[in-house]
């Protein structure tokens, strides 16, 4: 339903390059004399304020695919500076980019070259994609991009020399740009930062125009916030701005009624209260009184400390968590409320170099001082700052003769508090320990603004005193190179492969970094490689990130949040030291303690508060690879005798890879296992997509486990594992970790006397290397497994090795070959009885008759074989048989019959995760498709199977690529 304050609210998305004509006064005159400069007539326009779109003075610009998009997007949102080809990688991919990303990456950029230089035909002031050293750069003004616009518009109505009416006219040209949620077409990572972040903008462009309308024009401040307050309903800070304005503009019943609502939305959908701030403008509507809030006036009263520390040098990165301090200063400004920031992080990752950094930075927003004070909630020493002595040193701080500080904790806090009112201030807190430690030192009133560090979640503060929680990561690795740039000059570029393996050694953790970056400028001499290698021997790492003080020792750090666990947590600190994976669940850390899930939940939630722990996605924990080597070594040193966690954790994968690996393809040669050890909890997937989100989940921990596994002389669980993860990796086209956990098993069981497990591990390590176009490789491994199965006299187990032999010679082009061994195969798989190995081996045939012209003989195999598959409800091998069926139709002249079996085996492919088989059949109907003369169709299809073969990092690409070139000829000018 529209509101009545929003009726008026309703306009059309401007050009982000329209002006609002007015006199230029002198304060704007640089930008706009640098903004002249770009102009020229017609512009190429970006808007991300909305789905990604590409408009010239003739209209909207097609594109291309959702990934393209979103490169455009990255690139734009970076606009006129070098976006690294990691980043980009990282921003449109994320965290799991497939090896052939860089690949696929350059195809995007080619095709998006091509748009821009169609799109710049017409245009006064084009756009250029930019090759520059590691990265790419888009060559646009800022006022080309409307989210650039936007922010260059809202800086400007910030400027402190802004008259007011000019203030509101810049803040509603840059409100007047926005068309939805930015990005509104894009998902993943980078894209929902990008929202989160921009939201807070909006929020805050919004309100900072709203309250300079207030006292001039409250009714058109309602309209504005009214279409804020539908966007943002659960926003008290909006919702109690609307109220101040329909309050001015003589609505009061209409602002008490807005109170109802949304105190019954934030109890009905968050299940809390209004906060102060909502609860302050109610009563004072009621009461008659004024609403608007007056402007800070600095206090020309008491001491105006200046305590901060210094700010702390080669400070980098933290660019989200600037943003989101500065949208909490711009919060503040309306001096309603005290706001604080919660930053909470591990130790060593820079909390107090954050909240300093930033401090100094907005130091002149509070002219009447900065208090600092070290809580020493965790401290070499062990003596936690207590609050009596606290607020007895902010109280010295702010100049309060000693003879009027009472001994009472109420009455301190109660002077503390009395003494900051009326005064704008910022106050660190650094080193909390808990909520508990800081609740006293909070002002009562409105105006200061708090930063709070703590190696713990203050989940209380946050919940109590409306804390903003700031959690801060470890940095990333470009923000890691540059650290050690600023410190270490051209040492770093000059060694690139040693720099790299320093900040992988070093996690990325600030503190190690820094220690790291101290002993190489004391040794000026001493090769970057030389202290890689010191990282990289475990007897020798800590020594190299150990500084001549407690503060300077990583161990010692960490021994500090560690000495704070309960007895439970720190044994489980200690055992995810022998956790062979990146990260684990709830099901797999009770299997590594053998405690039941409910006994694990509450120590490995203390591990998450107190940052020893992180849950990086929900319901998966990890923590950094300095963290692991500490518990690693506690472990060690504590538990020797615990060893059955390495055997519990690996009966664990061995036992849920199995399950898994059976919902996915029950026509394997099934495993008989042992019996799990006593307290292993196996997870066992519902169904085919549970088994392959589990292993999507689980995909690094099992390789890593595999490993692991072999590492330890546990040759058994080694080949189990890789053999229970095969199918899972080759369907998702993960080749070269098929190949890595392949070559661990052939390894680790010709250490042990098991025929099948032996046989099973060679021909997984030939079909490996089949996949990967490495014939010759693979065939030794296949021959060695048919020879074992031969000698125990398993006919299935030999079917399945005629089955990948056939494959092998179908590869190579020797069909009469690939028939023999299929026939064989055939053969063998009813001897066994088996239906699903029949129903496979018959598609095989089926298609080596394709390539054999014998057409119609093709097409009666795949009809027998999606008999069988009927029978058991096979979708694996019915996509297969379908892509064959439709190839042959293809053959016979039968376009009609062989688009409907492609359609139909792309949507099985896509239901059962299979992204080779998705390629293959992309690209077979794009030949079908170019068959029937649909040019554009073709193109579209093989674009496709394009994108999935170089993200599978495939051989395949190239003839896909060559079919594609043939149709659409790539530029000569690649990027």
């Amino acid at each position: 339903m529209t509101r009545p304050w929003t009726s008026r609210w309703r306009h059309k998305r401007r050009s982000p390059l329209r002006r609002v004509e007015h006199s230029v006064p002198a304060w704007e005159v640089r930008w706009r004399s640098v903004n002249a400069a770009h102009c020229g007539g017609t512009a190429v326009e970006f808007r991300l304020l909305g789905p990604v779109e590409l408009h010239t003075s003739a209209g909207p610009v097609k594109l291309g695919t959702p990934r393209e998009r979103h490169v455009v997007a990255v690139l734009a949102a970076e606009a006129g500076r070098t976006v690294p080809i990691g980043t980009l990688i990282d921003r449109v991919w994320g965290p799991d980019a497939p090896g052939g990303a860089p690949a696929t990456l350059r195809v995007y950029l080619a095709h998006i070259r091509k748009v821009l230089d169609k799109a710049n035909s017409d245009a006064g002031r084009p756009a250029a994609l930019v090759r520059r050293p590691g990265g790419y750069l888009l060559d646009v003004a800022a006022d080309q991009v409307d989210l650039c616009r936007f922010r260059v518009l809202v800086a400007r109505a910030r400027d402190p020399g802004c008259p007011e009416h000019r203030r509101a006219e810049l803040l509603r040209e840059a409100l007047d740009l926005v068309a939805g949620e930015p990005l509104a077409d894009l998902s993943g990572e980078w894209a929902d930062r990008v929202r989160q972040a921009w939201s807070r903008e909006h929020v805050e462009a919004a309100l900072g125009c709203a309250r300079v309308l207030l006292g001039s024009d409250p009714g058109a401040a309602v309209v504005l916030l009214g279409g804020l307050a539908d966007r943002y309903p659960l926003n008290e800070s909006v919702a109690a701005a609307l109220m101040r304005a329909l309050h001015a503009a003589g609505r009061s019943a209409e602002a008490l009624q807005l109170y109802a609502d949304v105190r019954d939305r934030l109890a009905d959908q968050l299940g809390i209260d209004p906060g102060a701030e909502l609860q302050d403008v109610h009563r004072r509507i009621l009461r008659g009184e004024p609403v608007i809030p007056p402007r800070p006036v600095p206090s020309a009263a008491g001491a105006v400390p200046a305590q901060l520390p210094a700010d702390p040098p080669g400070f980098v990165g933290r660019t989200e968590h600037l943003d989101g301090l500065d949208a909490l200063l711009a919060a503040a400004a309306d001096r309603t409320t005290t706001r604080v920031a919660a930053i909470d992080g591990t130790a060593g990752v820079g909390k107090t170099a954050l909240a300093l950094h930033w401090a100094h930075r907005v130091a002149d927003r509070f002219p009447d001082g900065q208090l600092y004070l070290n809580l020493r909630g965790f401290d070499p020493g062990g003596q936690v700052t207590d609050p009596v002595r606290a607020v007895r040193l902010l109280l010295d701080a702010l100049g309060v003769p000693p003879r009027q500080i009472p001994t009472d904790l109420d009455a301190q806090t109660a002077l503390y508090r009395s003494v900051v009112t009326g005064r704008r201030m910022l106050i660190v807190l650094d080193n909390a320990r808990d909520s508990v430690q800081v609740e006293p030192l909070l002002p009562g009133a409105p105006g200061c603004l708090v930063l709070v560090t703590s190696r713990n979640r203050l989940t209380s503060l946050v919940a109590t005193a409306g804390a903003q929680p700031l959690p801060v990561e470890l940095l990333t690795d470009a923000e890691a190179r540059q650290l050690l740039s600023r410190r270490l000059g051209d040492r770093v570029a000059a060694e690139p492969e040693a720099t790299e393996e320093i900040v992988v050694r070093c996690a990325r953790l600030p503190l190690a970094l820094t220690l790291v970056a101290a002993h190489a400028a004391l040794r000026p001499r001493t090769r970057l490689a030389v202290l890689a290698e010191q990282l990289r021997d475990t007897q020798h790492r800590w020594q190299t990130l150990t500084g001549d003080s407690p503060t300077a020792d990583v161990r010692t750090v960490f021994s500090w949040s560690y000495r704070a666990l309960t007895a439970d947590a720190a044994r489980l600190f200690r055992l995810l030291g022998r956790h062979p994976g990146p990260d684990l669940t709830v099901p797999a850390a009770a299997s590594l303690t053998a405690w039941p899930p409910a006994a694990v939940r509450p120590p490995l939630a203390e591990l998450t508060r107190a940052n020893l722990v992180v849950e990086h996605v929900p319901g998966r924990y990890t923590l950094h690879d300095l963290l692991r080597a500490y518990a690693a070594d506690l472990s060690t040193t504590t538990d020797p005798s615990d060893g059955e966690a390495t055997g519990r954790i690996l009966d664990h994968y061995v036992h849920s890879a199995h399950a898994a690996d059976n919902m996915l393809y029950p026509a394997e040669d099934p495993l008989v296992l042992a019996s799990p050890r006593p307290g292993v909890v196996p997870e066992t997937p519902a169904d085919n997509a549970a088994a392959l989100d589990w292993f999507t989940a689980e995909h690094a921990v099992l390789v890593a486990a595999v490993e692991h596994a072999a590492a330890n002389g546990l040759a058994v669980p080694a080949w189990q594992l890789a053999g229970n993860l095969s199918i899972y990796l080759h369907r998702r086209g993960h080749w070269h970790d098929w190949l890595r956990t392949a070559r661990v098993a052939v390894d680790a069981t010709a250490q042990t006397d098991e025929p099948i497990g032996q046989a099973l591990a060679n021909r997984n390590l030939g079909r490996a290397y089949l996949r990967l176009g490495r014939f010759d490789e693979g065939e030794p491994y296949l021959s060695r497994a048919l020879e074992l199965t031969t000698r125990v006299g398993e006919p299935v187990a030999q079917a399945h090795v005629h089955s990948v032999l056939s494959y092998l010679w179908q590869r190579r082009g020797q069909y009469p070959q690939a028939v023999a061994h299929a026939e064989n195969a055939l053969r063998l798989f009813r001897v066994g009885g088996h239906l699903r190995g029949q129903a496979d081996i018959l598609n095989q045939i089926a298609w080596c008759q394709t390539e054999l012209g014998d057409y119609p003989q093709a097409v009666s195999c795949c009809q027998q074989a999606l008999a069988l598959n009927q029978q058991f409800g096979d979708p694996h091998g019915r996509a297969a048989t379908l892509d064959t069926l439709g190839y042959a139709h293809s053959h016979l002249g039968e376009h009609g019959p062989a688009l409907a079996c492609y359609t139909q085996a792309l949507a099985l492919a896509a239901d059962i995760g299979n992204r080779y088989y998705e390629a293959e059949v992309h690209s077979h109907l794009g030949d079908a498709h170019r068959a029937l003369g649909d040019t554009a169709a073709a193109l579209e299809a093989y674009r496709r199977a394009l994108a999935i073969f170089e993200d599978l990092d495939h051989p395949d690409a190239g003839s896909v690529r060559a079919k594609l070139n043939e149709l659409e000829p790539v530029p000569t000018d690649q990027p």
